[in-house]
């Protein structure tokens, strides 16, 4: 069951970044990122951990994931970013809320739209959470090397 799931990840994730016109050379990687976020998730949730913790971990890995084939393959991590995210948007739970909203059981329809409302914040706290990081980890590459050079006399002045 898990292998379908990857499976369909993958393609969904490399479906959607053909509809945002990624480079060919990419597309798999594109799928891979949404794979690797899938299986996160679904490992994550076999075990127990709430699907909002799921997501934020997996949107996490699909960050690191993305910054790290941004560099390797030279794209913007747009790219990977975009398409290694849409497996993991509750569409399914979002068209549910609808659904009872329209049948008219709101208490169903409440629930559903906030989790709906939960998960997507999680993917979003997920991808600023790695840029953060991303960005700590610079600055602080950044630091050192300018102290670097500060300790040899080759600050320029």
């Amino acid at each position: 069951m898990i292998f379908e799931q990857l499976v369909t990840s993958f393609v969904a994730a490399a479906g959607f970044a053909i509809i945002f016109n990624a480079p060919k050379n990419v597309l798999i990687q594109c799928g891979s990122v949404g794979m690797i976020g899938w299986f996160v998730y679904t490992v994550l949730t076999i075990n127990r951990v709430d699907a909002v913790v799921a997501t934020i971990a997996a949107a996490v890995v699909v960050a690191v994931t993305s910054q790290v084939f941004a560099k390797w393959f030279r794209t913007p991590i747009i790219i990977f970013n975009v398409s290694g995210i849409i497996p993991l948007v509750p569409g399914g739970l979002a068209y549910d809320a609808m659904r009872n909203f329209v049948g008219n059981d709101y208490d169903m329809a409440v629930q559903l739209a906030a989790r709906a409302i939960l998960i997507s914040g999680a993917i979003a706290l997920g991808l600023v959470f790695s840029e953060i990081i991303n960005q700590m980890i610079r600055s602080a590459k950044w630091k050192r090397l300018q102290s670097k050079y500060d300790r040899n006399g080759m600050n320029g002045y």
